[in-house]
């Protein structure tokens, strides 16, 4: 046999198991990470999430964790600190995108709060209409319409043939003008007579 025996608990001296070894270096050295990570974050939430990732990453690499108690606090900060590495460089990059967001929307001009409302309860009266649809009428309507793609495309998301796709599209939006406007239809009919 190869390698170094397992190591045992000095107290019966049975093997000690990585499983063993990771939750004895979460109860001790849980608090000093914790004290660590807050010490070097910006928020509580930050550290919050430096020890969680720290101690995920802990147990995917339990096996690799030392045995003996004083080489476990150190290897745990090692982990911690390139967890708050990761976070900084995640910070970094999230503030200056919204930086790069901030400044393309400086010539936008700001909206009007009572127009803001007026859309408010129009969007809310076409996201009723589109209850209205079948689930995937629903998502063909709103391929097209909010994410900008084909009824060629579209249909392709929705494994349809482009010639299915057209005839439900145009089916759907009949039946969204109909919710939308109820009585559009009568009146056109009454025209036409």
């Amino acid at each position: 046999m190869q390698g170094q025996p397992p190591p045992t608990r000095a107290d019966n001296h049975q093997p000690v198991s990585a499983v063993d070894v990771f939750e004895d270096a979460y109860r001790s050295c849980g608090t000093a990470v914790l004290g660590y990570a807050l010490r070097r974050s910006a928020s509580r939430e930050d550290a919050l999430d430096v020890v969680a990732e720290t101690f995920a990453i802990a147990w995917r690499r339990r096996t690799d964790m030392p045995v003996e108690p004083e080489e476990v606090r150190p290897w745990l900060f090692g982990i911690a600190r390139r967890c708050l590495a990761n976070a900084v460089r995640s910070t970094t990059r999230a503030r200056r995108l919204g930086q790069r967001l901030a400044d393309s929307l400086t010539d936008a001009a700001v909206p009007d709060p009572s127009t803001l409302h007026e859309n408010r309860a129009e969007s809310r009266l076409v996201f009723q209409a589109l209850e209205r649809l079948s689930a995937e009428d629903h998502e063909l309507v709103t391929l097209v319409a909010w994410e900008g793609l084909t009824p060629a495309q579209a249909a392709t998301v929705l494994g349809l043939s482009a010639g299915t796709a057209r005839v439900r599209l145009h089916r759907a939006r009949a039946g969204l003008r109909a919710a939308l406007h109820p009585f559009s239809d009568v009146q056109e009919a009454d025209r036409d007579h």
